[in-house]
């Protein structure tokens, strides 16, 4: 599909969920869409793990080599509230994403319904202005103790979408340091990346600028505002909060244009829409210089390889 916009508007949503309630988060999604929508939005970005939450600050009763019953309890609570994709949420934000006629770009927390059920994936839907579920990606590699909490994706779900406004995908928080999950992205066109994020520290701004700059696209980092006053209090692990600061994510979200510059600066310490024009011509004004994929790809001496295959669990082949 050819770009037949020359501008798009953008929404980045900078906000928190209501925190391990997924009935009550969606509803604030929904309210959250149809005012992007009101306010002329194309395309709507929300957070890493908006729904139901990232669960900053947890430990779901786990250390090396053990676990605990309080723990197991928290985990389920936060099972319990994932969503399927597709599913009954998914209808849902199809609905609102088609009634506001945004492209919908949500970070969600998904539940294998394809295997057991039992692990939980840190994932990305994309939804069309028509409400239909275009695809997903799955977070190839969670951080550090997130691995206690989420499963790892695969290279079937590494998708970059064509619009009437640009090729949009998106790779989650730290996956933005696997040079190779980028090159990935620029390989396929990608023209509006999209980072959802739970980094707040001033270096992760440094990062969204350096892939600007190195992928000749927009970038749209997403991240959210939370305070430990948001976190339910019958928590069964809600001790591992006690010494927590108050501000629990301090946001950052940012829209940075194709040469690393600020379209829009980082927002913080507060829950904002941020909405942007964005000038699609940039994208080609930049790569005059610099284009990773055209001139400056030099396929002669590098090749990229990717397993875009989905792996299927073996334990059972008819």
């Amino acid at each position: 599909m050819a770009n037949t916009n020359q501008s798009v508007r953008v929404a980045v949503i900078q906000a928190a969920p209501v925190l391990m309630d997924l009935n009550a988060t969606i509803g604030k999604s929904v309210k959250l869409i149809r005012e992007a929508g009101k306010k002329g939005a194309n395309i709507v970005v929300f957070p890493e793990a908006f729904i139901p939450a990232y669960p900053r600050g947890l430990s779901f009763g786990t250390v090396i080599g053990s676990r605990t019953e309080d723990g197991r309890k928290d985990w389920y609570r936060y099972w319990e509230n994932s969503i399927s994709v597709p599913g009954e949420a998914t209808e849902i934000l199809g609905e609102a994403a088609r009634e506001a006629g945004v492209y919908l770009v949500m970070g969600v927390i998904e539940r294998d319904s394809e295997n057991s059920g039992g692990t939980l994936y840190c994932s990305v839907i994309f939804i069309g202005p028509d409400g239909l579920l275009l695809g997903k990606h799955r977070k190839l590699k969670p951080t550090a103790a997130e691995r206690i909490v989420w499963g790892e994706g695969d290279g079937s779900t590494l998708p970059v979408f064509d619009t009437p406004y640009g090729k949009i995908g998106a790779l989650i928080c730290w996956e933005n340091y696997m040079p190779l999950a980028r090159a990935a992205m620029y390989a396929q066109g990608v023209q509006l990346y999209i980072t959802p994020t739970a980094d707040a520290r001033e270096s992760w701004q440094s990062t969204i600028r350096h892939i600007a700059m190195e992928g000749r696209c927009f970038v749209l980092s997403c991240n959210q505002y939370v305070t430990k006053d948001m976190y339910p209090e019958d928590l069964a692990c809600y001790d591992d909060l006690k010494s927590a600061p108050e501000v629990m994510c301090n946001g950052g979200s940012a829209i940075v244009g194709p040469l690393g510059e600020y379209i829009s600066e980082p927002v913080w310490g507060k829950e904002d829409i941020i909405i942007a024009d964005l000038d699609m011509k940039q994208i080609a004004y930049s790569q005059f210089d610099f284009d990773p994929v055209g001139h400056y790809a030099r396929p002669d001496v590098f090749k990229l390889l990717v397993n875009n295959e989905k792996q299927e669990s073996t334990l059972w082949q008819k």
